[in-house]
């Protein structure tokens, strides 16, 4: 009803209000060429399954969210009418009718590529809609651009989540960095071992900026950070923003699709540090969470140092987790007070965290 009254408003890095005419899926009637997805991941099969009846005959769902979407997705619709693509800017919902953008907005893009079946006429038609907001690159390998997302979601997204803050509050802490640095390599290292190659993402090889397998390049790489996601550092995650509202996240389709080896016969290393992210939000989310801005991480350093972590106190309290560990040791801790000068054995100190 907002929607149709006062139309969509958009505030943050620009300023405008666009009217629309909102349904509610029970109002859909009639076919459709082009459905763009855009709900959390968290019931694609039922959502999907209902939308398939309103395809036209050549129509497409065109899926803009986070994760790897497009297989499941295919498996409903086939693959000849599903397109995928990565959105590479932030927003958050402030309100009903009301979203924040949060990055520049001479970085926005997309990058749209196609399964196999979907002809030129298809993608000309989507690329077309889409381009009136910002524009669009076509993307060959949908799949390493998919990765290359989830590499900057399981991070940013994860461990933002994590600390309870905005993406900047990972990039531009020192201590933050050695945590994120380590993620990004876990995600890179899964996808190898998936037998993807990560696309560029904005014209930037992340691999080669970040994946390190020294301590100088590691370094160099934290060192990176701030600059990559510097008209981004605004963004909250929207794990966070659904944990704040009591609302579950999909925590599954970002951190998960490395933490349990979704995709199957996967012989890397799924990862320590992605890992226990997932489990952490994956623990807060299920449990309804307090919904406060100071989500933190429980590690258990067991069995390194005496047994004992490195908490930094002057953080506040956050929510208290069972880390599973058969210790049953209980730790909260900002992850700033977790990292010290050597996070990998803080990290690696047992299977569970």
């Amino acid at each position: 009803d907002i929607l149709n009254e006062k139309g969509a408003t958009i505030k943050g890095t620009v300023e405008m209000n666009v009217p629309v005419k909102a349904i509610t899926p029970a109002q859909m009637q009639g076919k459709y060429d082009v459905i763009i997805l855009l709900t959390k991941q968290l019931h694609n099969k039922e959502v999907v399954t209902m939308l398939k009846e309103y395809l036209t005959e050549n129509g497409v769902i065109v899926t803009l969210q986070n994760g790897i979407p497009e297989p499941g997705i295919a498996e409903i619709v086939g693959a000849e009418h599903t397109m995928g693509c990565t959105v590479e800017w932030g927003a958050a919902l402030i309100e009903p009718g009301v979203c924040e953008l949060t990055s520049d907005k001479d970085s926005l893009s997309f990058h749209m590529g196609k399964m196999d079946g979907i002809t030129d006429a298809q993608f000309n038609m989507v690329k077309d809609l889409l381009e009136m907001m910002c524009p669009v690159h076509e993307e060959e390998n949908l799949m390493g651009a998919r990765w290359s997302k989830l590499l900057i979601n399981a991070t940013f997204s994860g461990l933002g989540t994590v600390v309870g803050g905005v993406f900047g509050d990972v990039s531009e802490d020192k201590d933050a960095q050695k945590v994120a640095i380590r993620c990004m390599k876990e995600c890179i290292d899964v996808g190898h071992a998936t037998g993807t190659e990560f696309a560029p993402v904005q014209g930037k090889n992340i691999v080669g900026l970040f994946y390190y397998k020294g301590a100088l390049k590691r370094a160099l790489g934290c060192k990176l950070l701030p600059i990559a996601m510097k008209k981004h550092r605004l963004i909250e995650p929207s794990m966070l923003q659904d944990l704040k509202n009591g609302k579950p996240c999909e925590i599954d389709a970002i951190n998960g699709v490395g933490a349990n080896d979704l995709f199957g016969g996967i012989k890397g290393d799924p990862g320590q540090l992605g890992g226990a992210a997932y489990q952490c939000i994956r623990r807060n989310c299920h449990a309804g969470g307090d919904q406060s801005a100071q989500i933190v991480l429980a590690f258990v350093n067991h069995g390194i140092g005496g047994g004992s972590a490195h908490i930094n106190e002057d953080h506040g309290t956050g929510v208290l987790l069972n880390t599973g560990n058969s210790g049953h040791h209980q730790v909260a801790a900002q992850l700033s007070g977790v990292v010290d000068t050597d996070a990998e054995s803080c990290f690696n100190a047992g299977a569970n965290h």
